[in-house]
């Protein structure tokens, strides 16, 4: 099927047609950087790292731009609270996110612009938008007039006057309108600042993302538009008014929004004490468990965070990296070389058909995982298990290695070495299970001298109490003499 996307405007799945033929124009929300970013955060930049990919597949050539907001209250705060400067603070979370974000193994994007570095454009917007009578200005302060906007609402399906009677909206009697949104501020003493026609002052949240899109991209429509589900009101509500009251034109065509995620049931929250960043999480399981573990549900569906999604996600890494350890044994162990058997490499080819469909079906990331994992068991099937391996076994083998490498490789997945991964995730379970590793260390070595010995009983005898601790022996495997057992 054609690339299509669920568009939040229109509410409904759309066909892909870009703007421009064989060119695609990207803008993804990015963090206010004051502190290590949630695993949430990272939703967004794990889907859309899919999209792109799969889009450059699929043979578009795509810009996408990605930013930071490094000028914002949480920011100001938290360096009053230290004692610096906020540029600090922000500098300084900028490089955390892009040491997580370069752990991930993610594509970067092609331009992460920060606020400061756009003010003169930003202003320029704001000018342009008093000039056309759609802002007005009071006491340095510059609000939009979304009554001048008669789609105000668009996209979030909110109305004016339901706003009204369900919120309670701060009093402002400065405002023509409760709901007119700030564009510009006076700076507070020892915030920063910039010159203005307005007076020293610094930009309102919403305006800044427009101001770069329309300085990047142009002041023509743009092709996606991206960002969590809590952005769409007011955040992207806002940009598309302001947008489109500057230019006359549609600010944007597809807007692709993905979901919360929980951690336990529970909406993860400061308050609740359940966040969890990017950064600890990585810490104590591996970036490859936070990317399979997102894209194993599909972006618009709300994604539950638990011990035991965790552990089956780790399983199925497991089987996945062992397929891919078996491959390269194979590929090492025999020098003679074969075609691979045209039956397997059919069998591969109509999952790479499955996939295609499935991404292009408003990027279905949890069928392109399934159809991923059907790759592994149809590997698994042809039987390498006696060792007696060929010139055959190889081929296929090298046929599988290199098509996950390919198809996993859209995700950023499956591109780890598979004993180093294999390893880690055996550490993940011996901690999680509380295993003593140099207690188990020891047991597979009094066996292997049982062995030496001849002492099939006390060989037998150790393999069962290593079996009941959960630990699964390699018998002639130096590289991973033992391993854990992931499934009950």
């Amino acid at each position: 099927m054609a690339l299509a996307f669920w568009n939040t405007l229109s509410n409904k799945k759309e066909k892909f047609i870009p703007k421009k033929e064989g060119e695609v124009s990207i803008y993804l929300c990015g963090p206010t950087v004051y502190d290590f970013l949630h695993i949430g955060n990272f939703r967004g930049a794990i889907t859309f790292n899919l999209l792109r990919n799969w889009m450059e597949h699929e043979g578009y050539k795509v810009k996408f731009v990605y930013n930071y907001t490094d000028v914002d209250d949480k920011i100001i705060n938290k360096a009053i609270e230290q004692g610096v400067k906020s540029t600090e603070v922000s500098e300084k979370f900028i490089k955390e996110f892009e040491t997580d974000f370069n752990r991930m193994g993610l594509k970067p994007h092609d331009e992460r612009p920060k606020v400061t570095e756009y003010m003169p454009e930003i202003i320029e917007f704001v000018d342009d938008l008093v000039k056309k009578e759609k802002a007005y200005e009071v006491d340095g302060e510059v609000f939009y007039a979304i009554d001048e906007f008669s789609e105000y609402g668009k996209l979030s399906k909110k109305k004016l006057d339901e706003l009204e009677a369900g919120n309670r909206v701060e009093v402002d009697n400065r405002k023509k309108n409760p709901f007119d949104f700030v564009l510009w501020k006076p700076s507070k003493e020892g915030e920063p600042s910039w010159d203005s026609p307005w007076g020293k002052g610094r930009p309102g949240w919403h305006i800044e993302c427009s101001a770069m899109i329309q300085s990047i991209f142009g002041k023509d429509t743009i092709d996606i538009h991206g960002g969590g589900i809590d952005l769409i009101f007011p955040h992207h509500e806002n940009e598309i008014a302001q947008g489109e009251a500057r230019t006359g034109c549609k600010y944007c065509n597809f807007w692709i929004h993905n979901n919360f995620i929980n951690m336990k049931d529970q909406k993860m929250s400061k308050s609740l004490g359940n966040v969890v960043t990017a950064r600890a999480f990585m810490d104590k399981y591996h970036p490859e468990v936070l990317k399979y573990l997102f894209l194993s549900a599909h972006y618009r569906s709300m994604l539950t965070v638990s011990d035991d999604k965790i552990f089956q996600v780790i399983t199925a890494l497991d089987r996945i990296y062992s397929a891919l350890e078996l491959a390269n044994d194979v590929m090492i162990s025999v020098t003679e070389k074969s075609d691979p058997e045209s039956g397997f490499v059919k069998k591969l080819e109509a999952l790479q058909g499955k996939i295609k469909k499935s991404l292009n079906d408003d990027l279905n990331s949890a069928e392109y995982i399934s159809q991923i994992f059907e790759a592994v068991r149809t590997f698994n099937a042809l039987g390498f298990k006696n060792k007696k391996w060929n010139a055959i076994h190889r081929a296929n083998s090298q046929f599988f290695h290199d098509w996950m490498i390919e198809w996993g490789g859209f995700g950023a997945l499956f591109q780890e070495k598979p004993t180093e991964m294999l390893n880690r995730l055996d550490e993940i379970v011996l901690i999680e299970k509380n295993l003593d590793k140099g207690k188990i260390e020891s047991l597979v070595q009094e066996r292997v001298k049982a062995r030496e010995n001849k002492d099939w009983a006390e060989s037998d005898r150790i393999r069962d109490e290593l079996s009941t601790m959960g630990i699964e022996v390699h018998d002639g495997s130096d590289k991973r003499p033992w391993s854990v057992k992931k499934s009950s």
